[in-house]
């Protein structure tokens, strides 16, 4: 019988941002491909260490005991540029770590991006950032995983997930009258439009995946009210009033909540981040991301006319790769 992903809230993942490859990419990277290839073989056996998205995976599927084991509420396709046989110790680490992940796309040194749409995504994460650039090039939902010293606390069963707005969950035309016309064109054009939705940004549609869930937490706690909600999310702008109406009534026209908001004006957002202690922190802005990556899972979304040449920087924080192709264990 065909399995069906419409419905689900489907994540795209390499195994780059699911373990940490730096042992297998410096083999790649100093002794080629051939080398490489008889690394993999010769370590099959040997688990993968966590990576930076390990704990946000393994806590978001985990939210799969909410429904029947036949029709799960999440599903984590692994996508790779490693061929199937480089690609099994990947496969063999998932099991071994105990993640429910079995399906799986790999492709010998070719973007595995392309087949979001078919599979219903509405995420991918890696750490190669010319992957990711190239995925949100084609009109994709994709984020570049950075860097982080942050270690997972297995004790903890909540899932909290943090979400920048302009650029993000919503698309860039507020940024673009900001980038061109300062702070206070910016302002007067969204006290006008405050009633007015903005187009959805790239993470949009992923933010309403999780509400899915959420909803789900609110029938199990009408039925158990000793059920404690796991999944708990937060929008952190550096917009201020009065510019937070309008992305308020972005989410609510959308159909779409949060349970915190942090409208900073300017404050440091990882000064923020380190109380608020998300798995995982969405945003379009390197300097942002400069001061959150090294102690706060962060996600860079490559998108919009913050990241255009004149504003981005050559390469992104918790990356020490330049723009070029990704090597088969990157991906």
């Amino acid at each position: 019988m065909r399995y069906d992903l419409s419905g689900r809230l489907v994540v795209g993942i390499a195994s780059s941002a699911l373990f940490d490859l730096t042992d297998s990419d410096a083999v790649f990277r100093e002794q080629g491909e051939q080398a490489y290839r008889a690394y993999q073989e010769e370590h099959v056996d040997d688990v993968l260490a966590k990576g930076v998205a390990f704990p946000f995976v393994r806590r978001l599927l985990s939210l799969n005991d909410l429904a029947d084991k036949a029709d799960p509420l999440v599903e984590v396709i692994i996508l790779s540029r490693n061929d199937p046989d480089t690609g099994m110790r990947v496969m063999r680490s998932i099991k071994a770590h105990g993640l429910p992940i079995s399906r799986a796309v790999f492709r010998q040194g070719r973007a595995s991006h392309p087949f979001m749409p078919a599979l219903n995504m509405s995420l991918f994460l890696s750490a190669d950032g010319a992957d990711v650039r190239d995925a949100v090039a084609d009109g994709l939902p994709a984020g570049h995983v950075l860097a982080t010293a942050r270690t997972d606390d297995e004790s903890d069963p909540e899932l909290r997930i943090a979400f920048d707005f302009d650029g993000v969950l919503a698309d860039d035309a507020a940024e673009q009258i900001y980038q061109a016309d300062g702070i206070d064109r910016f302002r007067a054009y969204e006290v006008r439009n405050a009633a007015t939705a903005h187009d959805p940004g790239p993470l949009r549609d992923f933010l309403a995946g999780i509400n899915r869930i959420q909803r789900r937490e609110e029938d199990e706690r009408q039925e158990d009210p000793a059920y404690r909600p796991r999944l708990r999310v937060s929008l952190v702008t550096a917009r201020d009033a009065p510019t937070h109406e309008r992305a308020l009534t972005s989410l609510k026209q959308w159909g779409l909540r949060v349970n915190d908001a942090f409208f900073l004006g300017g404050i440091d957002k990882a000064a923020v981040m380190k109380t608020l202690d998300p798995h995982i922190f969405f945003d379009d802005q390197v300097s942002h991301l400069n001061g959150t990556a090294p102690a706060t899972p962060s996600v860079h979304i490559p998108f919009g006319v913050a990241n255009a040449p004149a504003h981005a920087l050559s390469h992104t924080p918790g990356s020490g790769r330049q723009s070029g192709p990704a090597t088969p264990g990157q991906a």
